[in-house]
């Protein structure tokens, strides 16, 4: 890893059961020891999760670390946002993941927000400066954007609204990063663009959701990994080389962090902080 050391952060989505929470509680003990910048908290569709989202974030709030609730807008009103900011501020919370996010299967109705960029408009016209806001970026692009220039020009928007920095979906390949970031700062984009980062827990389960979203598993790694079958060690000994490769890669290339979706496990995304001098 280069000499700075490059802010690290990690999400997490809500437990589900009260033991899930306790068991949360470790993994952010054990994810603290390399002093991230923050921890975020995922939001269901639609604001499924929202008492789930307010809860872990107090949780996490309360064990002296800062967290970042995502904070989605379709499907809801002017004033639940309003209400919802207002409950976090109540908390102490200054940090926001502000997402569009999908409609709760279902739904026809979008609310009153179309786009995040006009969400963070309306949090910076409403409550001012002293939000840090973050929002999401594609490198491979938005999986529902036909094209590329349009979802571009889209993440422009949300960044000129008044966005602090952005978070990229998970990918495998750093050229897709670093082709995004030059195409984005030709359009006057100057804000942190922190890579995504997905350790490989479980492959079958990251394929799928690359599937979903339109991320490449580069043929080689697929190949290799679908060859391991049932080879536990083998995967996550594979997934822990590619993935660190790839961290070090962007941070030699400049990239001004790191923050790995952990999906609610500390040992990978630990390793690889580990082997990346942290």
């Amino acid at each position: 890893m280069s000499e700075r050391q490059a802010p690290i952060s990690f999400e997490f989505f809500p437990p589900n059961t009260p033991v899930g929470s306790e068991k949360l509680k470790t993994v952010v003990k054990d994810l603290s020891v390399v002093s991230p910048e923050f921890f975020s908290v995922t939001y269901g569709a639609g604001g499924a999760t929202r008492e789930k989202t307010l809860a872990t974030v107090q949780d996490i709030a309360a064990m002296g670390y800062e967290a970042a609730p995502h904070l989605s807008c379709v499907g809801s009103t002017r004033e639940g946002i309003a209400e919802i900011l207002q409950t976090y501020r109540a908390q102490g919370i200054r940090r926001l993941v502000a997402l569009r996010g999908d409609l709760p299967s279902g739904t026809a109705v979008a609310g009153e927000f179309r786009y995040a960029a006009e969400l963070v408009r309306f949090i910076r016209e409403t409550q001012g400066e002293d939000w840090h806001i973050e929002v999401a970026a594609y490198p491979e692009y938005h999986p529902q954007q036909r094209y590329a220039a349009r979802d571009l020009q889209h993440f422009a928007e949300k960044m000129k609204a008044g966005a602090n920095a952005a978070i990229t979906q998970f990918f495998f390949n750093p050229d897709a990063y670093f082709h995004f970031v030059d195409e984005v700062r030709k359009l006057g984009v100057t804000a942190p663009i922190v890579p995504g980062i997905m350790p490989i827990h479980n492959y079958a389960r990251i394929a799928q959701f690359a599937q979903r979203d339109g991320i490449e598993i580069p043929r080689w790694v697929a190949l290799k990994m679908e060859g391991f079958m049932d080879n536990a060690t083998a995967v996550r000994d594979f997934g822990l080389d590619v993935v660190t490769k790839l961290c070090e890669r962007l941070l030699a290339g400049g990239a001004p962090g790191i923050h790995f979706y952990t999906l609610n496990q500390s040992a990978l995304s630990l390793e690889v902080c580990r082997r990346l001098g942290r």
